[in-house]
């Protein structure tokens, strides 16, 4: 994996300078299976530092690619790890130093796992014909000169564009031939949150969280996803009023399915996708508790009152060994900031939010949710393996502004 500048053209007659993974811009999906050992080799090409993350795998942490794993310019670093998690959607993206700029510039890419429910399962798998990971939606902002100006764009409190991108594409479609289309979204911008609606009479069912599948298919009118997240749902196609679909977000279209006429294939999702325990009957008691408190804007931005120090290890877990952690957005409600609470290493289950329990779609494997002003969680943690890891907020002006922490996983 080459990380690289370069140029792509987004406009016609106009090429933007751009960052990619063995091309100009984002990176190659990466598909692999559960049980098979990944070695990787980063080169990085860039006249600065980077790193490479990969976001809500279950690996080592020498092998996480987190902060304190910097590659420098004209340098390369190989890793290797056994993939053992359940098939979800993953991705990966910098995390050194300077993270907000390279994932704005276009330092990002999907790593999808497959395992043998995912393969038995009757859903829409055809990758590129009823199977689509279009959800590297970003929002930037061109320069007259039709360039990315993320110095103008920063914003201390999060830096947000004013044109949506998926896929390094503007104004995307896709063509439907099946009644039934899976859509892997994921929100890749550094701030913005978004809230994925559908229009025309076709319906959506989500079927994973971060982590893997739910339980069963939940029918859902919006999917509201934070940067970082990710959420795999089916578009069912069958009723639709109108030869095209729209997925929309905060008064903008961000894909159009263009139906064909003659769709074929199945209609229905299977009832049982996974085996989760239900939340309810997860084990609480004699668990240590963690107190992971967000407060702060711009560059005051705190996790339990202390901005982040490579040198400080403020939690301790061991592998394999379930911890609960409650965690809150101290910021008032009256013009507070959201918080996205991210861990690295680890998946976990919501247990409750301010007191309730979690909505259907929230009660699968996750590796961030989203903090609102008040919002306090309470979640299931479990670390897979040894190293140091760190939990922050996605929001990437605030991450590196220091809302960051680190937690050591010895046995």
């Amino acid at each position: 994996m080459k990380a690289e500048a370069g140029t792509t053209t987004f406009k016609p007659g106009v090429k933007t300078k751009t960052m990619g993974y063995d091309g100009s811009y984002l990176g190659p999906t990466i598909r692999v299976r559960r049980g098979q050992t990944v070695h990787t080799k980063v080169v990085n090409q860039l006249n600065q530092r980077t790193s490479l993350h990969w976001h809500g795998a279950l690996v080592p942490g020498k092998a996480d690619g987190g902060p304190f794993e910097p590659i420098a310019a004209g340098k390369t670093k190989q890793t290797t790890f056994k993939v053992d998690q359940q098939a979800a959607t993953l991705w990966y993206h910098p995390h050194a130093m300077g993270t907000a700029s390279q994932v704005y510039h276009g330092l990002a890419g999907f790593m999808l796992v497959d395992d043998q429910n995912s393969q038995k399962l009757n859903l829409p798998k055809k990758y590129g014909v009823d199977d689509f990971s279009v959800g590297r939606s970003a929002d930037r902002t061109f320069s007259k000169a039709g360039q990315f100006d993320y110095q103008a764009d920063y914003n201390a409190d999060g830096t947000e564009g004013n044109t949506l991108l998926v896929n390094g594409t503007l104004n995307p479609y896709i063509n439907v031939t099946t009644n039934q289309v899976r859509l892997r979204l994921l929100n890749g911008s550094n701030a913005r949150t978004y809230h994925f609606t559908l229009n025309h009479g076709a319906t959506i069912r989500q079927i994973a969280t971060d982590g893997g599948f739910l339980n069963q298919p939940v029918k859902m009118n919006q999917i509201d996803l934070a940067p970082g997240q990710r959420a795999e749902v089916v578009v069912n196609t069958a009723n639709a009023t109108s030869k095209n679909v729209a997925l929309r977000t905060n008064g903008q279209r961000v894909l159009q399915l263009r139906l064909h006429s003659k769709r074929t294939g199945s209609r229905t999702l299977p009832v049982k996708l996974n085996h989760l325990t239900p939340t309810k009957q997860l084990n609480q008691f004699g668990l240590k508790h963690q107190t992971i408190s967000f407060s702060g804007m711009g560059r005051m931005v705190r996790i339990n009152g202390r901005v982040y120090n490579p040198d400080r290890i403020d939690l301790t877990a061991k592998p394999h060994t379930n911890q609960i952690w409650n965690l809150t957005n101290n910021d008032s409600m009256m013009g507070g900031m959201d918080h996205p609470f991210h861990i690295h290493g680890a998946q976990f289950r919501i247990l409750s939010v301010n007191g309730k329990r979690p909505s259907a779609a929230e009660s699968g494997l996750m590796d961030v949710v989203n903090l609102k002003p008040g919002k306090k969680v309470r979640v299931l943690m479990s670390f897979h393996d040894r190293g140091i890891f760190v939990y922050h907020c996605h929001n990437l002006e605030h991450e590196e502004n220091g809302m960051m922490g680190q937690i050591q996983v010895v046995p």
